[in-house]
């Protein structure tokens, strides 16, 4: 199952960044070695969201990144959601779908 973290990023985001950052992208490389974000990043223009694609069987576990992302937990991030992808075209598909 695919699940996508969105990030609602703070206005000033691009600034405080720099600070929270290499303790942010450990995580992040720590969980997609563990095989659960399949990707992540932020949005540009304007940097007001990211997202991150969990590939895992439970919404916990992006929810437990949240928690622990220093973007969250220093307040770069104003919100964070977490939603079931239905994933149906690509070689990653969860749950591929052709046509008839």
């Amino acid at each position: 199952m695919h699940y996508l973290l969105t990030y609602d990023l703070a206005p000033d985001y691009l600034e405080r960044r720099p600070e929270f950052r290499d303790e942010h992208l450990k995580l992040a490389w720590e969980a997609q070695e563990r095989g659960e974000i399949v990707l992540a990043g932020a949005l540009g223009e304007p940097a007001d969201r990211a997202l991150l694609v969990f590939n895992c069987d439970s919404p916990q576990v992006p929810q437990m990144f949240a928690a622990k992302d220093p973007y969250v937990t220093h307040g770069l991030v104003r919100a964070f959601h977490v939603r079931p992808w239905n994933t149906v075209v690509g070689d990653m598909a969860a749950t591929p779908v052709r046509p008839a």
